[in-house]
């Protein structure tokens, strides 16, 4: 089911490149459509997981994925429809459809694993996943706001300074993607201790649950993660560090969360799992 919304996607990512190199507005309302389109599209067959596992979908790894990749489109398309910008659409879906062809060439089975079967889980896992879907905003962002700066600062105002934000819109919006997702990353991480605490005090021996600890990569890297993104926030507030800086460290952290998303979640063995 999650070949549809990943040729939805596909279609989107085309037209969003057209109306990139264009601008042609009819092209752009058509490319939002699309994109419009296969989010519906992913509601429903993510709707369809949920009623059949009972639960929201994000206990697998592939689903966890497409879970996100639901997520940051509707962030971006929340984005887009406020600001009325569609020049970061050529971004943003690339990354949207590279993430979606995983579940939809793997989309794995989810196991019913009873120690799930708490609230604190899913919050702790939702919750997690709306902060990645922040940061990849906030990177989306960052990234703009380089390619902007580049041009500016070689005194060569052509393809992307006619197309992007100004650097002032850009950087604004970073910091509100940053803040939001560090408040969904430090409910995560909270949640979690609460739930592993509540968990090992019911079934002690689960060998997932004795994993977790600092020596964790998944936890450590979770936890690096958050430091970086605290670190931004309180750089942005109390050492004024705006702009560049600030666009670097959003990609940062977001390379951090998808190493913990991505790379630890599918090789990293010593890692828990309750896929």
């Amino acid at each position: 089911m999650n070949t549809i919304p990943l040729l939805l996607y596909a279609a989107a990512g085309v037209a969003y490149a057209i109306h990139f190199a264009r601008r042609d507005p009819a092209i752009g309302r058509t490319a939002t459509t699309l994109l419009l389109l296969g989010a519906l599209v992913h509601t429903f067959v993510i709707g369809m997981q949920t009623m059949e596992v009972r639960h929201v979908p994000i206990a697998n790894p592939s689903r966890a994925v497409s879970s996100f990749v639901w997520l940051l489109t509707l962030s971006y398309l929340y984005l887009e429809l406020t600001k009325a910008e569609r020049s970061m659409g050529l971004f943003m879906l690339p990354v949207i459809i590279g993430l979606q062809i995983i579940p939809a060439l793997y989309p794995g089975t989810e196991s019913q694993d009873p120690v799930l079967d708490s609230p604190w889980f899913w919050v702790h896992v939702s919750s997690l996943l709306f902060a990645y879907a922040s940061f990849g905003l906030a990177g989306l962002l960052g990234v703009t706001y380089m390619l902007q700066f580049k041009e500016i600062k070689k005194k060569h105002l052509g393809y992307f300074y006619t197309r992007l934000p100004s650097l002032q819109i850009l950087d604004v919006m970073n910091s509100r993607a940053v803040t939001v997702g560090w408040v969904f990353l430090t409910l995560g991480v909270l949640v979690g201790a609460v739930w592993t605490a509540q968990a090992r005090g019911t079934a002690p021996n689960d060998p997932n649950l004795q994993a977790i600890s600092l020596d964790d990569p998944k936890v450590f890297v979770a936890l690096l993660t958050w430091g970086v993104y605290s670190f931004a926030v309180l750089a942005r507030r109390t050492l004024g560090w705006t702009g560049r800086r600030a666009a670097w460290l959003s990609a940062l952290g977001f390379s951090f969360a998808m190493l913990n998303f991505l790379a630890i979640s599918y090789f990293v063995t010593t890692s828990h799992t309750f896929y």
